[in-house]
C-alpha cells in the first residue's frame, strides 16, 4: 500500500526566508493531512500528523471551520465540499481535463477498462481526469489522487521526459522506500525503467503500485511535441484477456487516444 506519512508534515515544519509565509503554510497543511484513509480525525489527531502543537492546531481548525472549509462534531473534525474551489480555479483554466474526458469514454468503451489522465507535480503524479469502469473489485482514485512517479506507468512515461539525473532527483526520497517488494528502490533501476520508456514509447508498470494492479501508459504531446502529461488504462491480473497481454490489446488503442487528443490540443492552439 502507499506510504501513509502525513502529506502536510513537511510544509507545517519548514523554515523559510522572509517571503515565507509560515501561517499560510500551516493552514494548507492541516487542510492536507486529511485523506481518503483519514476523512476524519480529532484535534490531537492533526496535531500529530501535522507536527503541530495541540493549540496551534485548534486555532487553524477553527478558523477554516469558521471559512466553511472544515466542520465538526465537536470531537471529529473533516473537511467540507468547500475545499474543492482551492482547486477550481487550476482545474477551470487547464483545458485538457476537459477536451481529454470524452476521448477516455471512446477509450475505456473500446477496452472496457478504467483510463485516467495525470500530470507530475514533484515526485508525484496527480489524476486531472479519469473514466472508471464497474468492476468487482476496483482501486479508489478520482481526480486528485496523487501517486509516487515512479512506481506508476503515467509517471515513468513522465518521467522518461526529463533528463536521467532530474528524475533521479526527484524520486531520490520517495525509492528509498518501496511499496511493495516490486516496486522499484534504486536510482539504477528507475534509470533502466526510463530508458526502456524512452525506447518504446510506453511504460507498463506490473504490481509496483498495488498487487494485482497493471497498467499501461503512454504520453500526450501537447501542440509543441512536449510531453504535457500521460494517459493510461489500469487493470487487475487476470481479470481479463486484454489484463495478460495490455501490449498488444490495449496499447494500439491508448496510442490511438493519445494523437486523438493531441491532434486536438493543436487545433486548439491555432
Amino acid at each position: 500500500m502507499i506510504s501513509d506519512r502525513p502529506k502536510g508534515a513537511e510544509t507545517a515544519t519548514r523554515e523559510g526566508g522572509g517571503h515565507y509565509v509560515q501561517s499560510l503554510a500551516r493552514g494548507l497543511a492541516v487542510i492536507g493531512v486529511f485523506d481518503a484513509e483519514n476523512p476524519s480525525m480529532t484535534l490531537s489527531d492533526v496535531a500529530r500528523r501535522t507536527g503541530l502543537t495541540r493549540a496551534t492546531a485548534r486555532r487553524f481548525l477553527l478558523t477554516l471551520e469558521e471559512l466553511g472549509y472544515v466542520r465538526s462534531d465537536g470531537r471529529q473534525f473533516e473537511l467540507t465540499a468547500k475545499v474543492l474551489q482551492l482547486g477550481y480555479s487550476y482545474l477551470s483554466a487547464l483545458s485538457l481535463p476537459e477536451l481529454v474526458t470524452p476521448h477516455l469514454r471512446t477509450l475505456s468503451d473500446r477496452v472496457h477498462e478504467s483510463c485516467s489522465v495525470a500530470v507530475l507535480d514533484g515526485p508525484d503524479i496527480v489524476y486531472v481526469a479519469r473514466v472508471q469502469v464497474r468492476h468487482i473489485m476496483n482501486v479508489a482514485i478520482s481526480v486528485g489522487t496523487r501517486f509516487p512517479a515512479h512506481a506508476t506507468s503515467m509517471g515513468r512515461v513522465l518521467l522518461a521526459a526529463m533528463p536521467d539525473d532530474d528524475a533521479v532527483a526527484l524520486c531520490s526520497e520517495q525509492l528509498k522506500s518501496p511499496i511493495s517488494s516490486r516496486t522499484i528502490s534504486t536510482p539504477q533501476q528507475l534509470i533502466t525503467r526510463l530508458d526502456e520508456v524512452r525506447a518504446r514509447g510506453y511504460a507498463v508498470v506490473d504490481q509496483e503500485l498495488e498487487a494485482g494492479l497493471r497498467s499501461v501508459a503512454v504520453p500526450l504531446k501537447d501542440s509543441n511535441g512536449t510531453t504535457a502529461a500521460a494517459v493510461n488504462v489500469s487493470m487487475r491480473v487476470g481479470a481479463s484477456p486484454s489484463a495478460d497481454d495490455p501490449v498488444g490489446q490495449i496499447l494500439p488503442h491508448l496510442q490511438a487516444c493519445a494523437q486523438a487528443v493531441h491532434a486536438d490540443l493543436v487545433a486548439s492552439a491555432g
